[in-house]
């Protein structure tokens, strides 16, 4: 559609208000400055733009909105953002302080408009997702044609946009760094506004879709690191800002952190953490990329303490490094693994995403491959030159990576490598452990400026075609890599020898589906993989499902990893969140059973017999189980939710729990359920699958106190 004026409109007048303000001696002057500034704006009659076109989705929100209805009288800051954009990440904090300081109601609205540079980026529940991961609590519009973004010739992510209340513009900014000359913008124009009456107080109906949600046991879980000698699993629940280790069958051993974001050093529910992404277990220690902290953390499980590496707690410029613990500021490091450059460990590696570069965290004294000597301590650049590009070089600093996101470390001959998920060039490299050698795997293409060579096309080297990949594992075994192709929704498979990309598992489509077919089964943008011992499971963070899948290589099966929120650390369970039970997938039976009457002091029994059907086993290792829980009454299981393993069916299962002698409520109907996962493989073949059933049991209750049990016999046929 034609426009009145676009972003070009601006740039003789704001270059002059930033010559004046550049000059300006005193504050007092430069609201002056301002305010003539916005006088004159307020003359012209070409600055105007067109309002939202109709049709568009709109997330936070009760309805669509408009610039010459709900926020007129409103100064309107536009946050043009991909939600793929690190850059566009940076300058979510600084909206999120601008609305603390200026509500809806004291005259300013920011929108955020979405446009998107991957096709998967335009899928609005994909849009959802990000509007929940990264915690937006303003209204966000899907520009899914970027029709907003041609018609003001917006040119790049991110670009914020300030319109007057009359909808005109005021200001327009570009790229990261503008914090405070933007809020003082803002500061002074609703000062002026408000003066000449033009600013309306009126609220704007904003819903946020995460009040809506059912609480869940993991939030967009982002990195996994498996501990193969302790046989532990540590999960970067990032988006409940903290970091869970499992056993490898899903039983909660560790809470570090909390749900509310903080960067606090201590003990491990003392402690706290902003998004964490990376995780590199080694025995009992964690180190951890706590990416909106823009900090290396370490978790110490043996002494129950949590200390800061390196990262001084805001987002660093630095692209040299070279300074000591937390005297070096960094700047979103997104995955963390362990190795070095001469096999002994010394080093974290990091994909400091920020600045688009590889940096080294020295944990003993050691040196780069040909380069200086380093304390223990210091965090300095390895490789990237800071540029956002695709670039290749023998030299690692002349080389250039595009928001580095994922981490594999490959030590023995003949691969010596470290292999980088490089999400925004859509390419998987290799870097050198012994001389810092840049090389292309799979992925992109030629031209190291065109950061928008991307499909989903399995093949060799530059033919393969991936979509902003996040993770990468290293399978020493086979000498194979496992990549998640995020924006994909898939998982695939790149042998390093021959460059042949091709895909593992998940159909291509954002979903949660469970198939003995690997290539029939969903995942929704995994973010996170590793590797079990010798090669056998495949653990996936399968972010937009907030759950772990776990793919056993043996049967060929793919299942939800069952976490019980019991944790068996009674200190670190301490302020925790109630247990929860784990997700019921959409398919899982659910059955009401006739209510039933029970007495204060009595011995609920359950017998629970369960038949697979014909030719079937269940499969062996995999984590059947059962949940007992109560969502209205947890009091009756003591707060707690019970749970157990499924090994044998050839018998029923036995639950039992008894009911309190004091009833805090005896009037009120209350609520048992049970539920069961079942995995189980057909006798002849290696097709498996998974299976669950979920039963509701309403109890009566009498507060008259008995003794002796109370029997609930189920049958159920899957």
């Amino acid at each position: 559609m034609a426009s009145q004026c676009t972003l070009s409109s601006l740039f003789v007048a704001q270059n002059q208000l930033e010559s004046d303000l550049y000059g300006a001696q005193s504050q007092q002057e430069k609201e002056k400055i301002v305010h003539a500034y916005l006088e004159r704006m307020d003359e012209r009659e070409d600055l105007k733009i067109r309002d939202f076109q109709t049709g568009l989705e709109w997330l936070n929100t009760d309805g669509p909105l408009s610039l010459n209805k709900e926020l007129a009288g409103k100064l309107v800051l536009l946050d043009f953002f991909t939600y793929c954009c690190i850059n566009c990440l940076h300058i979510m904090p600084v909206l999120h302080r601008i609305e603390k300081k200026h509500s809806v109601t004291d005259g300013l609205v920011i929108i955020g408009v979405h446009s998107a540079k991957f096709p998967n980026e335009k899928v609005l529940e994909n849009v959802r997702n990000a509007v929940l991961r990264y915690n937006i609590s303003h209204p966000v519009v899907n520009d899914s044609k970027a029709d907003m973004w041609n018609d003001l010739e917006v040119s790049c992510w991110p670009t914020l946009v300030l319109l007057s209340p009359q909808g005109s513009l005021l200001l327009s900014l570009v790229g990261e760094g503008h914090s405070d000359r933007l809020m003082f913008f803002i500061d002074v124009g609703l000062q002026y506004y408000k003066k000449r009456q033009l600013i309306k107080t009126h609220s704007v109906a904003i819903k946020l879709y995460r009040d809506s949600l059912p609480p869940s046991i993991l939030s967009f879980p982002g990195k996994l690191s498996v501990e193969n000698g302790t046989k532990k699993l540590a999960i970067a629940d990032t988006g409940h800002h903290r970091i869970l280790v499992v056993s490898l069958s899903g039983q909660l051993l560790h809470i570090i952190g909390g749900t509310q974001p903080g960067k606090q050093d201590g003990s491990l529910t003392g402690s706290s953490f902003n998004s964490p992404q990376g995780v590199a277990m080694k025995g009992e220690i964690i180190y951890v990329a706590d990416t909106e902290n823009h900090l290396i953390r370490k978790i110490d499980l043996s002494e129950g303490q949590v200390t800061t590496l390196a990262g001084d707690g805001t987002q660093g410029t630095d692209k040299e490094g070279g300074r000591v613990g937390p005297q070096q500021p960094i700047s979103s490091p997104w995955d963390v693994t362990l190795g070095s450059t001469d096999r002994d460990g010394h080093i974290l590696w990091i994909a400091m995403a920020g600045t688009h570069q590889i940096w080294a965290l020295f944990l003993a004294d050691g040196k780069l491959p040909k380069g200086s000597f380093f304390n223990a301590g210091t965090c300095v650049r390895w490789a990237g030159s800071g540029n956002e590009e695709n670039r290749n070089n023998s030299y690692p600093h002349k080389a250039g990576f595009a928001q580095p996101s994922g981490l594999a470390v490959a030590p023995e001959d003949p691969w010596n490598c470290m292999f980088v998920a490089d999400s925004e060039s859509s390419t998987i490299r290799m870097l050198a452990l012994t001389d810092g050698a840049v090389k292309s795997l799979v992925g992109g293409e030629r031209d190291p400026l065109n950061l928008f060579a991307f499909g989903d096309v399995d093949g060799k080297g530059m033919d393969a075609k991936l979509q902003h990949p996040l993770g990468v594992a290293w399978d020493k075994e086979q000498s194979i890599l496992y990549v998640v192709d995020s924006y994909n929704h898939k998982i695939k498979v790149v042998d390093p020898k021959t460059k042949h990309c091709w895909t593992l598992a998940g159909s291509g489509e954002a979903a949660d589906n469970i198939s003995p077919d690997f290539s029939k089964c969903s995942f929704n943008e995994p973010g996170g993989i590793c590797v079990g011992t010798g090669g056998k499971l495949i653990y996936v963070a399968d972010t937009n499902n907030h759950q772990v899948k776990v793919l056993d290589m043996e049967i060929k099966t793919i299942y939800p990893l069952p976490i019980s929120m019991d944790c068996t650390d009674s200190s670190t369970s301490k302020g925790s969140s109630p247990p929860r039970v784990p997700l019921l997938p959409k398919s899982a039976a659910r059955i009401d059973l006739a209510p039933l009457s029970v007495s204060a002091g009595q011995t609920l029994l359950v017998s629970l017999n369960l038949s697979l059907p014909e030719g079937t086993k269940l499969t062996a290792g995999a984590p059947s189980c059962w949940t007992l829980s109560s969502d209205d009454a947890d009091w009756l299981l003591g707060g707690q939710v019970l749970s157990g393993d499924i090994v044998d069916l050839s018998k029923p299962l036995c639950i039992s729990t008894q009911i309190p002698s004091q009833l805090k409520d005896h009037e009120t109907p209350r609520h048992l359920s049970l539920s069961v996962w079942v995995y189980y493989c057909f006798e002849q073949g290696t097709a498996c699958m998974m299976t669950a059933a979920s039963f509701s049991q309403v109890l009566h209750l009498n507060s008259s106190t008995e003794c002796g049990e109370v029997v609930v016999a189920i049958s159920h046929i899957f």
